[in-house]
């Protein structure tokens, strides 16, 4: 990770490799507009931005892997169960008045699925948050200031072949043993029976078998 403050930067010079994060301080709303625009334009980096704190972030292969499989398993809960649900990847939230600028690993709206259905745009002064978002924390930590400033109801933290499960309450994150959103489906005992195996394992193979694990616990 690679900090550096508030300085005229020329953009074109920055190249970031898989795995790297770049961090810039005392960033004000324009600053991070233009370095938006600019940068987020012509690689696959995403950023968070917080009260003038901007990182930028390369996913690496490992990271997509295992947040491409997290969001696998979501969907499958989620069909299984019957539920609506809307996904939304890596979309942009941003709100200027709490000063944050959001793009989660991959998010889902189930309660609010209704309303998103079909939006093109996500406009954070009409929409709700996500109801869940993912993030996958090899590189660098994930802030979890920025997803409160947002008002997400739930996140889903993977470190160390572990997902923590964190819940807003009263304005602050409390890591929680149980899904608020997805309720009575075991996350932790799920996510930690095959996310580690990934590394040695196939993803589709994880994925045929994770389908027979959720169908047999609804089975009983």
């Amino acid at each position: 990770m690679l900090a550096v403050s508030s300085c005229p930067i020329d953009l074109r010079k920055i190249e970031l490799q898989p795995g790297q994060t770049l961090v810039l301080s005392e960033i004000d709303w324009l600053e991070f507009e233009r370095i938006e625009a600019a940068f987020g334009d012509r690689s696959r980096s995403r950023f968070a931005y917080v009260g003038g704190r901007l990182e930028l972030r390369m996913p690496s292969p490992e990271h997509e892997k295992i947040k491409r499989f997290i969001g696998i398993m979501v969907e499958i809960w989620l069909d299984a169960m019957g539920w609506e649900w809307e996904p939304y990847g890596s979309t942009t939230f941003k709100h200027q008045n709490s000063q944050v600028a959001i793009e989660p690993d991959d998010c889902f709206y189930v309660q609010n699925a209704a309303r998103m259905m079909g939006l093109r745009r996500v406009d954070p002064n009409i929409d709700p948050p996500p109801d869940l978002a993912i993030e996958v924390d090899i590189t660098s930590p994930t802030r979890l200031e920025a997803y409160a400033r947002l008002g997400v109801p739930e996140l889903w933290r993977y470190r160390d072949g572990i997902i923590e499960i964190w819940q807003l309450r009263q304005g602050k994150y409390e890591q929680c043993q149980h899904s608020g959103v997805l309720p009575g489906i075991p996350v932790l005992a799920a996510t930690s029976e095959f996310l580690p195996r990934l590394q040695s394992e196939s993803s589709s193979r994880l994925k045929r078998e994770f389908q027979q694990w959720v169908r047999d616990r609804l089975e009983h």
